[in-house]
């Protein structure tokens, strides 16, 4: 089973991919029950935090606090649970917790293997990032007040039970991180009032407005899964930054004497035609993989001593790479430390690799090998 197999199972089991496909197209909000308590126990537990906790990587800003108690912000101040290195101060943070402040732990895929492969996986799948962010909130408790997430999240409930507030709807259409935050902003209309179960996951569409609190003597653990989609708007910035290298139409100076003019919207309706057409399309798509390989850390299967082993391999699945063909019949393959030039022939053994085969050409196989950006394929016989 692939990393985007196994994740894609583990956080939407019983539904078809287009189905969710579809709801990360829509704007609807979503309650999967679960059927198994255990369902995300392999993600993560309370043992796995306490163990996180006693390192030196638990450190502020990856390590906070939240209560929706204190007064003015309910982000806990770093100096009340760290010492003055960032490290946490265990004893403090205790205390802290133990007086109703929630545990946050962001970003944990990128210390914690299981999270780190879960994540990986819904990578595969949606071609974006993918965080996990961890709240371990104490009975009774709530740690930030109701608001909205500027990405879409999937929550997973692992331990404990947790009171959840939904509101339909978005309170502003389709924010981004760079969207201004308009303050003290009160949901409208009714919520739903949700209690979710160990196994159980919601899904949050962007804009959704929604908290969380622990009933007295329940205590929760969930892990809230970032999806971190592009907007048109990032995209866009990132093609005309592109564009602009190589377009020396785009490069000319605005008539700035010419505003309020029809030459004036003319000559801009011109300029952004020019970020249209096929050939932008598939530059655009090659710029967001790439982002997403420079963005990830880099999963290769072999290990400090590996040789290449013998028999069938497969592209590394625990790699985010692709491959760009180019007219002429070369291509490249990208991943996260690079990009390689592939003649035709390279670039037809590399397809053949991506599906699992046994090497062709263990010239190029022994290279792909070294970076890291193969692995054995257990279920294909050897040559």
């Amino acid at each position: 089973m692939s990393l985007a197999e196994e994740a894609f199972a583990t956080a939407f089991p019983g539904l078809a991919v287009e189905d969710v496909l579809a709801l990360r197209e829509g704007r609807d909000w979503r309650l999967f029950r679960g059927n198994d308590p255990a369902r995300f126990a392999g993600l993560l537990s309370v043992a796995d935090l306490d163990a996180h906790l006693r390192t030196d990587g638990a450190r502020s800003p990856r390590v906070s606090m939240a209560d929706e108690a204190r007064e003015g912000s309910a982000g806990v101040p770093e100096h009340e649970f760290t010492l003055p290195d960032g490290r946490v101060d265990l004893p403090r943070l205790f205390q802290r917790f133990d007086a109703g402040a929630s545990l946050v732990v962001s970003q944990f895929h990128e210390t914690h293997p299981p999270l780190q492969r879960f994540c990986r996986g819904l990578e595969k799948l949606f071609l974006h990032g993918v965080q996990a962010n961890i709240y371990l909130t104490p009975p009774g408790a709530q740690g930030f007040r109701t608001h909205y997430d500027t990405h879409d999240v999937l929550v997973l409930q692992v331990e404990g039970r947790k009171r959840w507030r939904v509101w339909d709807g978005e309170r502003v259409p389709r924010p981004t991180r760079r969207t201004p935050w308009p303050g003290d902003l009160p949901p409208e209309g009714e919520p739903h009032v949700l209690s979710l179960a160990p196994g159980d996951a919601l899904y949050l569409p962007r804009g959704v407005m929604h908290d969380a609190a622990t009933e007295p003597g329940e205590r929760s653990l969930h892990i809230t899964v970032g999806l971190l989609e592009p907007s048109w708007a990032q995209a866009i910035r990132a093609l005309v930054d592109a564009a602009e290298l190589d377009d020396p139409a785009l490069r000319e100076a605005v008539p700035t004497w010419r505003i309020g003019e029809t030459e004036f919207e003319a000559t801009l309706a011109e300029k952004l035609a020019r970020l249209a057409g096929a050939e932008q399309a598939e530059r655009l798509a090659n710029l967001l993989l790439e982002q997403l390989s420079r963005d990830r850390q880099p999963l290769p299967a072999r290990g400090l001593f590996a040789p290449m082993p013998e028999g069938a391999l497969r592209l590394s699945d625990g790699m985010h790479h692709h491959l760009a063909q180019a007219p002429d019949g070369m291509a490249a393959l990208h991943w996260s430390s690079g990009r390689l030039t592939l003649t035709p022939e390279e670039a037809e053994a590399v397809i053949a690799l991506a599906e699992g085969a046994v090497p062709t050409d263990r010239v190029l196989a022994e290279k792909l090998w070294r970076m890291g950006l193969l692995e054995p394929v257990s279920d294909l016989p050897p040559a």
